[in-house]
């Protein structure tokens, strides 16, 4: 677990943006049975911890990606953060809806994409990685040139993985699940009998459920 992994698993736990009951698991809009919640968007609050994750992403940005014409986030979730990255970088923004609107001009871009222009996209969160990847799917359609992707927290699965790697976007997360289970675990935040529970259900999160 690098610095950055291990200071924004701390920062998660600290402002209750991700909350762990294994015992008595949430339950997803999907559907699924979780033992984890994570809210992101909490972090959006705490002005001190709020520039420190920006600046990580701007950071992840510039060493991965050169040349950036156009920082993009997914609605509706990475918006504000989209936004505040491109602040900072000085860069155009645009967001991505899941769907295109139903009413106006029926976008599903909005702002200005410039074709061949290359976009950086901002997600708060990456679960199964498939409305991410619907939205750089989108900004390819449209024209654009998708670098890559930073996500604030990434649940890791297997099949998200998979994904990313079979669409060849390029995708760097500043925490994850491991290390926000390491972090918990030594907060005391959980119990380590705990554990086998999360391990188990990262691995079969559509099937899982607790007996």
């Amino acid at each position: 677990m690098n610095s950055v992994e291990k200071k924004v698993a701390q920062y998660l736990l600290k402002i209750n943006a991700v909350q762990l009951r294994p015992a008595e698991p949430f339950t997803w809009a999907s559907g699924w049975k979780s033992p984890i919640y994570c809210d992101n968007r909490k972090i959006l609050s705490y002005p001190k911890i709020r520039t420190e994750i920006c600046q990580y992403i701007v950071d992840t940005v510039k060493q991965y990606f050169g040349n950036v014409d156009i920082i993009a986030g997914v609605a509706t979730g990475a918006i504000a953060f989209g936004v505040l990255v491109a602040a900072s970088m000085n860069k155009p923004f645009i967001y991505i809806r899941p769907k295109a609107k139903d009413h106006g001009l029926g976008a599903r871009i909005e702002g200005d994409l410039p074709k061949g222009a290359n976009v950086v996209i901002i997600e708060d969160l990456i679960s199964t990685g498939m409305s991410s990847l619907s939205a750089a799917d989108c900004v390819t359609k449209s024209g654009g040139n998708v670098e890559g992707m930073v996500a604030i927290f990434s649940y890791n699965f297997p099949k998200s993985r998979r994904a990313f790697e079979y669409a060849d976007v390029e995708l760097h997360t500043l925490s994850n699940y491991d290390a926000l289970i390491d972090e918990a675990v030594a907060q005391n935040y959980i119990d380590e009998t705990d554990i086998e529970v999360l391990k188990d259900w990262r691995f079969k999160p559509d099937t899982w459920d607790i007996i």
